[in-house]
């Protein structure tokens, strides 16, 4: 999904919006069926789900910047932010129940069944394009097939280095897609570290809960008025729960910092969001709308890449038994199970709100929705729904 990205966005700004999707989830559809297939024949050898995993990937890649492209085209400018905030709600949704449904369904069918369920959604999604009109933007036709693919894809970089105001977004929103991945990968093993796994349910439980209100005050409410602000403050607030979450092996702690976490992450993905939607054009929305996965999803593999031997070869032994910080940090954090992780935790909050505040004295980004005009969009492609 990363490499293809920008390929994937050059043919999201040639076809229609509706097309791109139906192609997208079309694809997921052949892979969840061919996985089907595979396991109701035989058992899958290895190289099988790799080749199915990149497929389904690649597919997964050219929904996000499509949706997000055809939200342009039917939604009026003020109300990006309610319709990011619904997207990013129903997002959260399928995070906070999909795993449960699945786990609950092995109980009662077999993976092949579990997949099969997947498949019939897909074809409820296709159901459900076939019955919504997105306009194409207005020089759909003209843009088309001027240039190669590659080409194409690259004008979406070139379109960011023109804007270095969007640049420093996209930087911002990796240091916390970076973050936030660290944490994902060890909240896990640090609550085990000191703890059971009933704790640690309670905890990932609240987190959801926390992620999942924040959508829904962001799709209610349409998020703050001064986007840059209310997203740069929004990291702030993430980055010092971080830090809380560190802080000590205190399930009420974790859980009430975890909360406070996700509850801010709602609001920085809407407003970045809707600052794009109303500053790049619609023509080449596809391509940026890529762009910008591919810096996420870039700092998110990097964050589960290192997260592990941070944890394991850095962080744990310093404030283990004997560790080199322990008679410095040791009475403030605690020494043992779980506190490497947490000191860990405190270093990746303090990154989260440094980047807040430098984004906050980086003037292009500060001044971004003063400096940047919003994009036109032809009379005609826009509802006022």
């Amino acid at each position: 999904g990363i490499v293809t990205a920008p390929v994937i966005g050059a043919l999201i700004d040639r076809w229609d919006r509706r097309q791109a999707l139906m192609l997208s989830d079309a694809g997921g559809a052949i892979v969840a069926i061919v996985l089907v297939v595979l396991f109701r024949f035989g058992q899958p050898q290895v190289w099988q789900l790799y080749i199915l995993v990149a497929l389904g990937s690649i597919c997964r890649a050219g929904q996000v910047p499509a949706l997000m492209a055809a939200i342009t085209l039917l939604v009026a400018k003020q109300r990006h932010s309610r319709a990011a905030g619904l997207v990013q709600a129903v997002q959260a949704v399928a995070l906070v129940v999909g795993p449960p449904a699945g786990a609950a369904l092995l109980l009662v069918t077999s993976v092949s069944g579990v997949v099969l369920v997947d498949f019939a959604t897909y074809l409820f999604a296709l159901a459900t394009l076939a019955l919504v009109r997105v306009p194409a933007p207005p020089d759909l036709a003209g843009a088309a097939g001027q240039r190669s693919l590659l080409r194409e894809g690259a004008a979406g970089w070139s379109y960011l280095q023109e804007r270095p105001a969007l640049v420093g977004l996209l930087a911002f929103l990796a240091v916390m897609n970076f973050t936030l991945a660290v944490v994902q990968a060890l909240i896990t093993p640090m609550i085990l570290d000191f703890s059971g796994a009933a704790v640690l349910g309670t905890v990932l439980s609240v987190g959801s809960v926390g992620l999942l209100l924040g959508n829904v005050v962001v799709s209610l409410w349409g998020g703050p008025a001064r986007r840059v602000r209310g997203m740069l403050c929004s990291g702030t607030v993430f980055g010092l729960a971080g830090m809380a979450s560190g802080l000590r092996a205190s399930m009420a702690l974790i859980a009430a910092a975890f909360f406070v976490a996700l509850f801010a992450v709602p609001f920085i993905q809407t407003s970045s969001q809707a600052i794009l939607l109303a500053k790049v054009a619609p023509a080449i929305q596809g391509r940026v709308f890529a762009m910008r996965q591919m810096v996420a999803w870039s700092a998110i593999s990097i964050g589960y890449l290192v997260a592990g031997p941070l944890a394991d070869r850095v962080f744990k032994p310093l404030l283990g038994p004997g560790g080199r910080l322990v008679p410095t940090l040791g009475p403030l954090l605690g020494v043992g199970a779980g506190r490497g992780i947490g000191l860990l935790f405190m270093v990746m909050g303090g990154m989260a709100v440094t980047a807040s505040l430098l984004g906050q004295g980086y003037a292009p980004l500060r001044e971004l929705e003063q400096r940047l005009p919003d994009a036109a969009v032809a009379p005609g492609t826009t509802s006022a729904a």
